[in-house]
């Protein structure tokens, strides 16, 4: 038989939470004096446009240490995304590449009114091997004489982000009659930033942004801001998504040490953020 000692008045007054506990049945102390664990924030899920893998890894990973709220990424072309969320797919919150985009799934009303913010921009550059001997000045001026037979990389051209600047750049410089026939297209700007790297394709159009992240290419040349519409990088809540949530990660993005790895990452701040 388990004995307790009596305790004086002046420890009857004084014992602490635990001891009140104290009963002859071990299950009853556990019972008694477990604490509930503090509840946790549901899971959001983020669908973001492709050129943010790595950036907004590690944004979300440090979202994760600081919040202890989970957040799954999927990336994609834009477009992919943006048709996936109106056909209703479980998403929370969607990072585009451009304003298109977002503005099909706000004129849809899959937009939570008053979320959507203008986060991040970007530049765009052709880009070659690492290894690679780059085109010459001259070269420059003609890429498709440069390149002979031989294929040029870009996203979609006429539904991905980075393929529809890539192509308002060229045609800005006079060049895309005689390269759109040269062009391999792909799915999105890490897949045509892959071609590249992987000396598939001794050119290729991508983000800034995407050739920082990639070490086996090198920039040949920026392509001026005024030769493409502006790049901006929208979020947004979705609709019927958990807003709660959701808008507290979209918050965090928005803070000085989300930003700054974005810049840190090749991405640019906007005027006025």
């Amino acid at each position: 038989m388990m004995s307790f000692r009596t305790l004086s008045p002046v420890h009857r007054h004084t014992r602490s939470v635990v001891a009140q506990c104290v009963s002859i049945f071990p299950a009853a102390i556990l019972a008694v004096c477990v604490i509930a664990p503090t509840a946790q924030a549901e899971p959001i899920t983020v669908f973001a446009a492709a050129s943010l893998k790595g950036a907004l890894d590690e944004v979300v990973q440090d979202y994760k240490t600081q919040s202890g709220n989970d957040v799954q990424l999927s990336y994609a072309g834009s477009s992919v995304l943006a048709r996936q969320i109106s056909l209703g797919a479980p998403v929370d919150l969607f990072i585009s590449a451009n304003t298109d985009w977002m503005e099909v799934l706000d004129q849809g009303g899959h937009i939570a009114s008053g979320t959507r913010v203008d986060l991040l921009g970007n530049t765009l550059v052709l880009i070659a091997p690492a290894t690679a001997t780059p085109p010459t000045p001259d070269e420059l001026k003609d890429l498709a004489g440069y390149l002979d037979t031989r294929r040029f990389a870009m996203a979609l051209v006429q539904a991905v982000p980075a393929g529809i600047y890539g192509k308002a750049a060229l045609k800005h410089l006079g060049q895309w009659d005689d390269l759109a026939p040269l062009v391999a297209q792909t799915d999105n700007v890490r897949a045509a930033l892959a071609l590249v790297a992987l000396g598939q394709t001794p050119l290729g159009v991508v983000y800034g942004s995407d050739a920082q992240a990639e070490p086996k290419v090198q920039v040949v040349m920026t392509f001026a801001p005024d030769s493409h519409p502006a790049i901006k990088y929208p979020a947004a809540i979705i609709a019927n998504g958990n807003q709660l949530e959701a808008g507290a990660f979209l918050d965090w993005l928005q803070q000085n040490a989300a930003m700054q790895t974005f810049i840190d990452n090749g991405f640019t701040a906007l005027e006025g953020s």
